[in-house]
């Protein structure tokens, strides 16, 4: 077994909020830098945070610097391990366990971001990677619905010539679809850094999130998933093949192995009949796109894609054929584990936290799962009989 490494003590800078209870923003740079460059993101930042750049620490072939010396997204398991563990040990007198946490990593400090919220996604309110890939085979779970419901900002360079194209098209892949995390995903026309309008875009990603947890802190939106069941069948049963692909840009849609036109019919039957629901053009969606309206929901916020107009889901235009509706954060991870959803990428920043596209149903067999998945939602929404 390999030797535990003597780290030093950890070094750090600090900025923004000294309110211990606001939420933590912690830095981590890369290659061919130090605290002192990356604690100058912070001005570039929304106020409200506090926010800390935390040293890479120094132990022969470990550190989250190392990463990008020797293999960014493909550490060895024992120097991960070690390097969180020195991490971890630093941050749990930092923050208590109910402060937001959230990780803004570059390049090798991405992979060590990656590595720390698939370790542990419950600890960590989001997480920022920039300009690197998440540590694939290096000893932490990349296991399908992983970071349900832990938002995620991704930003890469189309000119990245530092990070291994292929990690880049991994991480990009997982992220945005089997991972479950609501992620925010961009590719600029830069190199290996981060272009101006990402770090815009990283800023209000950042603030929204923020405004979230602080709005939830209140109770307001919040609501238990213990006692939610799927409507109509005991456990979901897996998807067959493949997923399908989906946009990861605003609006999300849905570009292959798409619905047919009759079967769609029939599922815009199906939801139109449910007990209280009206239809009619979605609030939120896309011209064409039709809204499942419950005017008398007694559900809980999160249960609503849009609160005021009681839209619980929509359905989108024949050109597409799947839905966005809302779920329970653990039905939501489930629909994603087994193949029949992908989480929205502002679900937990602007939108409720379980909000997922269903794919569209491709025969009879699959328009019973997903008629199902949508009698849960409304179900959810009703608030009568928990799903």
């Amino acid at each position: 077994m390999t030797p535990a490494p003597a780290f030093p003590p950890p070094v750090v800078l600090t900025g923004g909020s000294p309110h211990a209870a606001d939420p933590l923003v912690v830095l981590l740079h890369g290659r061919g830098a130090d605290e002192r460059d990356v604690i100058g993101l912070a001005d570039e930042l929304p106020i409200g945070p506090a926010y800390v750049a935390v040293r890479a620490p120094i132990a022969e072939g470990h550190g989250f610097a190392w990463f990008a010396n020797r293999g960014i997204g493909r550490p060895h398991p024992d120097s991960l391990r070690a390097t969180m563990d020195w991490f971890r040990d630093w941050l749990e007198p930092v923050a208590s366990a109910e402060r937001p946490v959230l990780l803004i990593g570059f390049s090798g400090g991405a992979a060590f971001a990656g590595g720390l919220v698939l370790d542990d996604p419950g600890r960590f309110a989001g997480a920022a990677i920039l300009c690197g890939t998440i540590p694939f085979d290096a000893g932490v779970p990349t296991t399908p619905a992983r970071l349900s419901g832990l938002p995620i900002f991704l930003a890469h360079g189309a000119d990245d010539t530092v990070i291994p194209r292929d990690l880049q098209d991994l991480t990009w892949r997982y992220l945005t679809t089997e991972s479950g995390a609501p992620t925010v995903a961009r590719k600029d026309a830069v190199g290996h850094s981060l272009a101006t309008e990402a770090l815009t875009h990283l800023s209000g990603w950042l603030q929204d999130r923020v405004s979230h947890l602080a709005m939830r802190s209140t109770g307001d939106g919040a609501a238990a998933d213990d006692s939610c069941r799927w409507a109509g069948f005991e456990a979901l049963p897996p998807r067959r093949g493949p997923r399908p692909q989906v946009s990861t840009s605003i609006p999300q849609q849905q570009t292959s192995d798409n619905a047919p036109l009759e079967i769609q019919q029939q599922l815009l039957a199906e939801l139109s009949s449910l007990p209280g629901v009206t239809t009619r053009q979605s609030v939120l969606s896309v011209p064409g796109a039709r809204g499942f309206m419950l005017a008398d929901g007694n559900g809980p916020a999160d249960a609503f894609l849009v609160v005021p107009a009681g839209e619980f889901a929509h359905l989108h235009p024949s050109y597409d054929g799947s839905m966005h509706l809302a779920l329970p954060g653990r039905l939501a991870a489930d629909a994603v584990e087994k193949g029949w959803a992908v989480a929205h990428p502002l679900a937990g920043t602007r939108l409720t936290p379980g909000m997922v596209l269903i794919y569209g149903p491709r025969d009879a067999e699959e328009l019973a799962v997903v008629a199902g998945i949508a009698r849960t939602s409304h179900q959810y929404a009703s608030g009568g009989q928990r799903p």
